[in-house]
């Protein structure tokens, strides 16, 4: 089955892209040109692997425990021996999932390093901090890299948000774990990043920190 493939220029990584699934996941790949991260694999593991080329995939990361975001993550792990990475808070539901308010749930998986607020996922030249944004979820995460510690210091910071933030929006707060409250304090925290930062969400169309102030604004966090 073919996937819409897509890369994205002007980075301070290499980012490349797959649209997966009934809900059009974007399943990223992050690299150093030749180490490599992926986001949220959704499904197909082979399809995948196959989008490395000649990358070393050097762990697997989860931002949400949501099915659409762990689908072929078990998968992956067996086939690369890559770690999986999901936060403390949501790992439980990575490794026992449970439906979440759907009625979906995907292969169980091991979380090998679960994260927190502060740490730093390391990869090849990568260096990539968690920002801790519930919200969607209680344990959702988003990834932030800076030029100096990306692989081209010349190219734009980049924040992949998972569910969190969207273009125009934010993820919902509707299902089990969700919540409001939590998705204001999250929005304050991602609106204290760089306008021109590139935002990789879970799904849809690509955007900017700066393009999101009305978004942020519907919090109350039109400036920091």
């Amino acid at each position: 089955m073919g996937y819409e493939y897509m890369k994205v220029r002007g980075l301070c990584v290499d980012v490349s892209y797959l649209v997966m699934g009934p809900l059009e996941n974007n399943v990223y790949i992050l690299s150093d040109g030749e180490s490599a991260i992926v986001v949220d694999p959704c499904m197909d593991a082979d399809a995948i692997i196959g989008s490395l080329g000649d990358l070393k995939l050097e762990a697997i990361v989860i931002t949400h425990a949501h099915w659409d975001h762990t689908g072929a993550a078990a998968e992956l792990r067996e086939m690369t021996d890559a770690p999986v990475i999901a936060s403390a808070v949501d790992a439980p539901l990575v490794e026992e999932p449970c439906a979440l308010g759907t009625s979906r749930t995907a292969r169980p998986c091991v979380v090998d390093k679960k994260v927190a607020k502060g740490d730093v996922i390391a990869v090849g030249k990568m260096q990539w901090k968690v920002i801790e944004t519930p919200g969607h979820s209680k344990g959702s995460i988003c990834l932030f890299c800076i030029p100096q510690f990306g692989s081209d210091p010349e190219g734009l910071a980049v924040l992949v948000s998972g569910d969190t933030l969207f273009a125009g929006t934010t993820g919902r707060t509707d299902f089990e774990g969700g919540s409001i409250e939590d998705m204001a304090v999250s929005m304050k925290r991602l609106a204290a990043l760089p306008d021109d930062t590139v935002v990789l969400p879970g799904h849809g169309a690509l955007t900017t920190v700066g393009n999101e102030r009305r978004t942020f604004a519907r919090f109350g966090w039109e400036e920091e």
